[in-house]
């Protein structure tokens, strides 16, 4: 496995605290833009953020770290086997069950999603093309829109908001999806795989082989940009969710929002052509992004601290 995957078989128990800390380090070293954003939120609430991506960080190694998909699925398999005890409340070896198990008892979370999640994981051994938008929805439903629903009870929809709450915040997982999806293009087919939907490469006259010459010729830069505009209409939807959440939550969406949607304006910027390096937002635009957001973090939260008891979401 990958360092990113820490192994789990005949491991002593692993406590809370290594735990939390580990999905700390995996959110910190894999999701860079994503976990800025996080110090964003309020400090109780980073934990449980951290704790969900690590999950989907560590299921997801495991579908990209072996290169025999017997194996891939049986790790996913014993993954599986550990996390039905570990959400019932017993002790795990596994670095990074602990904290996932302890937040989604904490909130609630739906196990539905979880196994939306692990499903779509599945599906990636053995689905490596999809005809259609909407077959490629199916798929982002459960690796995508999954994650948003579950980070929502995190993020504290406000009171009587949480049903209305929930499609954007799975508009918000399929936005980021579908902006990894554009970004990766490449690097995907070099793991067999096409997120593209089939129907759209016939529409602008691309083909499978075009995904991986050196750079992105004009059919497949109209193909980028008519996806791109795809994801932007995922972010329009997500974004009418914010201010159904707590205001202590807003800055930290907002700014994912703005870091995600500027790898798509960076691959706008360079004309579609992302076969030709992977497309980054320069670390002094996340900062500045960052700290253009943080007054307004730090101004909820204390008012929120100092909110009369019983006036504000319960934690």
């Amino acid at each position: 496995m990958t360092s990113a995957h820490p192994r789990a078989a005949g491991a002593p128990p692993v406590s809370l605290t290594r735990s939390y800390e580990l999905c700390r380090r995996l959110n910190a070293r894999y999701g860079r833009s994503y976990y800025l954003a996080t110090l964003l939120l309020p400090a109780w609430k980073r934990p449980h953020v951290h704790a969900l991506y690590g999950f989907a960080r560590y299921a997801d190694e495991i579908v990209d770290s072996f290169t025999v998909t017997g194996d891939r699925a049986a790790a996913l398999d014993r993954l599986a086997g550990r996390l039905a005890p570990a959400l019932a409340g017993e002790a795990t070896g596994d670095p990074v069950l602990p904290a996932f198990a302890q937040t989604v008892r904490c909130f609630g979370i739906d196990h539905a999603d979880i196994r939306a999640f692990l499903a779509s994981m599945r599906a990636d051994l053995t689905v490596t093309r999809y005809a259609t938008y909407d077959d490629l929805l199916g798929y982002m439903e459960g690796s995508a829109a999954a994650i948003g629903t579950m980070m929502l009870p995190v993020l504290e929809p406000l009171p009587g908001l949480a049903e209305r709450a929930r499609e954007p915040a799975r508009q918000l997982g399929l936005a980021f999806q579908l902006t990894n999806f554009l970004r990766d293009v490449a690097e995907d087919l070099a793991r067999g795989r096409v997120y593209l939907p089939l129907a759209d490469l016939d529409r602008f006259g691309v083909s499978v082989a075009d995904l991986g010459r050196p750079a992105a010729g004009a059919a497949l830069r109209e193909l980028l940009a008519f996806e791109a505009e795809r994801a932007r209409g995922h972010y329009r939807r997500a974004r009418e969710g914010v201010d159904m959440l707590t205001p202590s939550s807003r800055p930290c969406v907002r700014a994912a929002c703005e870091l995600y949607g500027g790898i798509l304006d960076r691959i706008e910027a360079a004309g579609y052509d992302v076969l030709r390096g992977r497309t980054t937002v320069p670390r002094r635009r996340r900062l500045v992004v960052f700290a253009r957001h943080l007054v307004a973090s730090a101004a909820a939260d204390r008012a929120e601290r100092r909110a009369p008891a019983g006036t504000g979401p319960r934690r």
